[in-house]
């Protein structure tokens, strides 16, 4: 059996789930580009607040080692308090910086998915993640060409972007899917 025959079989067992995650993305994905900026700060934000308290978690965690250990972890923890401490005292500032992560991010994960699309190349809907691929890329492309000031919208009109194409790609996929399924249980 092919791995586009076993991929398409195993989603074509969960083509609702895949189809409803799809239109969830997409809905998240419009919802986002009509807040960008607040999108972005509330982010980073709640992020900062995340990464602060997992800090904290890490430097009580660190007591309960000896010798070396000790000295990372406590190390690592204060780095996370410090990291998390700047998210929220400047989310601005965060924004910037993390708007390199995620252009190098939507570049990474297009090339994944770009593979992936061509994996189930000559499936009915194939094409949809090769889209994806490609947007995410671009999209990734365009965050780097507009730094720093993209940082200030980016995180929350990009990754909106990418979600509604993503959501679009599973969309198609699960349909392509279920169709197949449909047309094999007519056999």
């Amino acid at each position: 059996m092919s791995l586009e025959t076993v991929a398409m079989n195993e989603i074509g067992k969960k083509w609702g789930w895949i189809l409803a995650i799809g239109i969830l993305m997409v809905i998240l994905g419009t919802i986002g580009i009509g807040a960008t900026f607040a999108l972005t700060l509330t982010t980073v934000t709640f992020f900062g607040f995340l990464i602060l308290i997992g800090g904290g978690f890490q430097l009580v965690d660190a007591f309960r080692f000896k010798g070396w250990s000790l000295i990372g972890k406590i190390l690592i923890a204060l780095l996370y308090v410090a990291v998390g401490f700047i998210m929220v005292k400047n989310p601005l500032l965060a924004s910037t910086t993390l708007t390199l992560f995620i252009a190098w991010a939507l570049i990474a994960v297009g090339i994944v998915r770009i593979i992936m699309a061509f994996q189930l190349k000559g499936v009915a809907g194939w094409i949809w993640t090769l889209i994806s691929g490609i947007a995410a890329i671009v999209l990734g492309i365009m965050i780097l060409n507009n730094w720093p000031e993209s940082g200030l919208w980016v995180i929350g009109m990009f990754v909106a972007i990418e979600l509604i194409f993503n959501g679009w790609g599973m969309i198609m996929l699960a349909l392509a899917a279920k169709n197949r399924r449909s047309g094999d249980n007519q056999l």
